[in-house]
């Protein structure tokens, strides 16, 4: 009797094990189902909000169409783009991914509505003559072609791992739509020259900076008999140097709304609050450093901070800027449809605002854990210090291309001075240190899993970059034609 129960209790077990087996395989199956129900319901809730506001005339089915096409645009740009600035600090461990979301879904939105643009140019900053598509209905059909194919593109980046450029993705739209509409020569090829050539100087500089900044902190701290010591006397000015930089960054990158500075100003500002905070985070260091070993994993607890702050004020920034992104379109069409015709610049209305700070936050908490973590450890792995000077890297850059008058893109500069970070460790590792990395004697494949950098990561982001404008402007050219097929 008592082996026929004990035999029975197990059979139970193992039905029992498949059974939560079973429970785990949907709840991990239905996971991204849910993700994408909430993006289909946010983009649904736009579209009646839209329609309760503009109307249910024609006209107004354009804009609620435009709103809804916005919406997707914004969510896809949370799931990509936000990943350059959270990614680090996961990476490092300086936040855990949970905590990353929120801190970026708040900054993103505050960004957004706080200090994002009140005014977009119509025709994505110059790319295509405004007398081009002066026609009402060629600017709203070049305008949701534009908008649709820089979220579809940005959408297929994310589902591949690859972190793009959501400002490429438009202007990539906005050319293929005025090529179709207008031809080739309606492009300003000079603007889209100064793009194509940050593509080479955006990631360049950013890797330099970043590779900098690594040695400084390589020579003066790490390999130092007494790290701690040299800790105290040069993290206070580290993040005081990080400090003016993101003062600098933020006065012109995010508050352009609130108040004009002009790059002189933003320069004295940051140069006086990081003086101020070099001089107020000496004792601080001191306090925090008393009784740490003399290894390198103590030297982490010191970055952490100012890790978390750059992370933050990065998002707020990317909120201010890449906002217009998702709603500069949406507006022109709404511009478009009440006004008529094409325009230098609209307003934006606070509705569109809304649409794109919320679509930003809920893309990030929704489908940005997977660019994060490919950002933040799958390319190269990354510690507080290394993090540190990938976000410096990242303002320092955007402050020299203003001072330079280039366009660079956030994404590029980001991502370059992650590579640079790792391309720096394993050129030291081999030249300065002497350690063998090169492993002439095992397989090919071997080798590259030793390398500091992921090659593959490397050839698939650097492949997606070269594509983004082409592909976008492609795809674009197509939606146009065809909504200009249907409406005839």
């Amino acid at each position: 009797m008592s082996e026929q129960f004990e035999k029975s209790w197990k059979t139970l077990n193992k039905d029992l094990d498949r059974i939560s087996a079973l429970e785990q395989a949907m709840a991990y199956t239905a996971r991204p189902l849910v993700a994408s129900g909430v993006a289909l319901a946010f983009m649904a809730m736009t579209g009646i909000i839209a329609a309760a506001l503009i109307g249910f005339d024609p006209l107004g089915l354009i804009v609620v169409a435009a709103a809804i096409i916005g919406a997707y645009m914004a969510l896809n740009i949370g799931a990509n783009d936000v990943a350059n600035n959270m990614g680090p600090a996961v990476g490092a461990r300086a936040l855990t991914i949970g905590t990353a979301l929120i801190i970026a879904a708040i900054c993103e939105t505050a960004g957004a509505l706080i200090a994002g643009g009140d005014v977009v140019g119509t025709v994505s900053r110059g790319i295509i003559a405004p007398s081009a598509v002066a026609e009402t209905q060629t600017f709203i059909w070049a305008m949701l072609a534009a908008l649709l194919a820089g979220a579809l593109w940005v959408n297929l980046a994310t589902w591949i791992g690859a972190p793009v450029s959501t400002t490429h993705s438009i202007v990539g739209g906005v050319m293929g739509a005025g090529v179709a509409a207008a031809g080739f020569s309606a492009v300003n090829w000079a603007t889209m020259g100064k793009i194509a050539a940050s593509w080479v100087i955006s990631p360049l500089l950013g890797g330099l900076f970043a590779a900098a900044f690594l040695a400084v902190i390589k020579s003066r701290i790490i390999y130092r008999p007494n790290m701690i010591e040299a800790a105290r006397f040069w993290v206070p000015i580290l993040i005081g140097i990080m400090a003016g930089c993101f003062t600098t960054y933020l006065a012109l990158k995010g508050f352009s709304k609130i108040y004009k500075v002009g790059f002189d100003t933003a320069l004295l500002a940051g140069l006086v609050i990081g003086v101020v905070m070099t001089v107020l985070m000496r004792p601080v260091i001191r306090r925090q450093s008393e009784g740490m070993e003399n290894r390198k994993k103590s030297l982490k607890i010191l970055f952490n901070i100012p890790l978390i702050f750059s992370a933050a004020l990065l998002s707020f920034a990317h909120g201010a800027n890449d906002v217009a992104n998702a709603i500069g379109p949406v507006a022109a069409i709404v511009h478009a449809v009440q006004i008529g015709g094409s325009s230098d610049s609209v307003g934006i209305p606070f509705w569109v605002m809304l649409i794109g700070a919320v679509g930003l936050s809920m893309g990030l908490l929704l489908f940005g854990p997977k660019l994060i973590n490919i950002v933040g450890s799958e390319i190269t792995r990354l510690n507080a210090m290394r993090a540190y000077c990938v976000s410096l890297a990242a303002a320092i850059t955007v402050i020299f291309a203003s001072w330079l008058g280039l366009p660079v893109s956030s994404t590029h500069i980001a991502i370059g001075a992650i590579f640079g970070v790792g391309f720096f460790r394993e050129w030291y590792h081999e030249r300065i240190l002497k350690k063998n990395r090169l492993d002439t004697t095992s397989p090919p494949e071997l080798r590259t899993r030793k390398k500091v950098v992921r090659r593959g990561h490397f050839t698939t982001i650097l492949a997606a970059w070269v594509v983004t404008v082409p592909s976008a402007a492609i795809l674009s050219a197509f939606l146009f034609q065809a909504m200009r097929l249907i409406t005839l």
